[in-house]
């Protein structure tokens, strides 16, 4: 036997908050689905980062932490609010108006591709075998999933082309947010105020961006609406990405982003429940494969450079 520890990335304090991020995410499809209609999905992304912005500011200050960032550091800040809340959320909410919440979700399984060769370009990282293993294994599983979803809703026509195609872009949008938090300056910085300050840089780009295209700010105040943007404010943004950015800290981008080979698992159960997904068997073996892989991925130990 050998009497090496155990890889990082399969301790307890990766696999906790690992398993806390894919279960909020894993849940914040149908909520945003809810956030369609009445407001324009970019003014929706403009008042889920401003809420999370300043939760994330109001607990870095509450911890006593120095909020205010020298020129490098609101640099990063504003190229990061930028990729992920600007340009990745506004590509998400608007694919979802194509196609359906499900194979959004499935095209995000696939951020551990990307998210393997910027690691690899920028970062020196390589995949060893038995990460590439449970890659090809987990992404076989989610091949399987997407076919199961294409048969299950046989859409046709541009509007599909269109909504994969937004989603592919959001895709690569958060997968150079992913790789930014694994570089030496991400580092050099506390995470809580820049990811709060982020937030904010990106809620205002997005403002800007509402503004220009839809005009005047709307809002809807039906309960549901209100209560989905607090939980995307608060749990899905300011809590999450804490912890997922502290994820690619510790084990890297890669593997980090096999929260993403879950996360339509979740999304397929909660459908389950509140809005009568139906499973096949070719689900379930795509289920089964995602989990699968997932456990072969986060033994591997990462090679060296």
């Amino acid at each position: 036997m050998s009497d090496l520890p155990p890889p990082r990335s399969a301790t307890l304090a990766v696999l906790i908050p690992f398993g806390i991020v894919t279960l909020i995410w894993g849940s914040t499809w149908i909520v945003i689905r809810d956030q369609l209609g009445i407001v324009p999905p970019s003014w929706s992304v403009t008042y889920r980062f401003l809420i999370g912005g300043v939760a994330m500011l109001a607990w870095g200050a509450w911890r006593g932490d120095r909020l205010w960032l020298d020129a490098r550091g609101m640099a990063f800040a504003a190229a990061l609010g930028f990729a992920q809340f600007c340009l990745n959320f506004n590509f998400v909410y608007r694919a979802e108006e194509h196609v359906t919440s499900g194979l959004v979700a499935l095209m995000y399984a696939l951020l551990v591709v990307p998210n393997a060769v910027l690691a690899r370009v920028f970062l020196g990282q390589r995949m060893g075998r038995q990460l590439l293993v449970g890659s090809a294994i987990a992404l076989a599983g989610v091949a399987l999933l997407f076919v199961h979803e294409a048969r299950v809703h046989p859409e046709a026509g541009p509007a599909v082309l269109i909504g994969l195609a937004l989603a592919l872009a959001g895709v690569l949008s958060a997968s150079v947010a992913n790789v930014m938090q694994a570089t030496p300056i991400a580092k050099r910085y506390p995470m809580v105020p820049v990811l709060g300050t982020a937030m904010l840089i990106g809620a205002a780009i997005d403002a800007g961006y509402a503004l220009a295209t839809t005009g005047a700010p709307v809002f809807d105040w039906r309960i549901g609406y209100v209560a989905g943007l607090l939980y995307l404010g608060i749990v899905a943004s300011a809590v999450a990405f804490t912890l997922y950015f502290g994820l690619i800290r510790t084990i890297g981008p890669a593997k980090a982003a096999y929260n993403g080979v879950l996360v339509p698992v979740i999304a397929m159960l909660l459908s389950t429940l509140f809005e009568g997904y139906r499973w096949s068997l070719l689900a379930g073996a795509g289920a089964a494969l995602a989990l699968a892989g997932l456990a072969v991925a986060l033994r591997a130990r990462r090679p060296n450079r």
